[in-house]
């Protein structure tokens, strides 16, 4: 007989204590709390990449970027998250009672690793479309040349495309930006 390893279930409160006290970044799922691996060269590169588009694009509107570190709130499932990227509307919104936690995230991006691709396009999905200022979801692929973008048109309705040449350009729907595949994986080699 095999002995099963019983998991901890914790509440978002001793969740985020525990946080706040960590070195290192961990998402709340389902009262589990599960740690971030580190990411490779070429994740933090696409990451960065997209990022310093964004801050570009968008300098002078009212906006706000961030990469990685900014934890966001998805408040119908309690859940916790550290997407890649983030674009917010401003004004902020917080979550109540807290100064280090988004809830109106209008365009994720998430850079997809082996590990978490499928909870990328899964479960994570489903969970950033509870949230009402959820506009636009973008899954880089850091192996091969391939994004894969979802615009909400209406309730309940999402528009899917799909980019996969160096030529492709992308033209974000929630916010006025147009993003060249060539630009997006400079630096990337999908070599051996």
């Amino acid at each position: 007989m095999i002995a099963q390893v019983e998991t901890k279930t914790y509440t978002a409160e001793e969740y985020l204590e525990l946080e706040i006290n960590s070195q290192d970044r961990h998402e709340f799922i389902n009262g589990e709390i599960v740690l971030m691996a580190g990411g490779t060269p070429d994740h933090n590169e696409i990451t960065s990449i997209l990022n310093a588009i964004l801050r570009v694009s968008l300098k002078g509107k009212p906006y706000s970027i961030f990469a990685s570190d900014q934890r966001l709130w998805v408040p119908q499932l309690n859940n916790y998250t550290y997407p890649d990227v983030m674009v917010v509307a401003r004004p902020i919104e917080l979550q109540s009672g807290r100064t280090d936690t988004i809830t109106n995230p209008l365009l994720i991006a998430e850079v997809l690793s082996k590990g978490t691709k499928a909870y990328d396009r899964d479960e994570k999905f489903a969970a950033y479309r509870s949230i009402p200022s959820f506009q636009e979801y973008l899954l880089i692929d850091q192996y091969r040349l391939q994004v894969e973008q979802y615009s909400k048109t209406d309730a309940n309705k999402w528009i899917f495309s799909e980019y996969s040449c160096m030529g492709d350009r992308l033209s974000l729907t929630s916010v006025a930006v147009e993003i060249s595949l060539a630009d997006l994986y400079e630096n990337i080699d999908f070599g051996e």
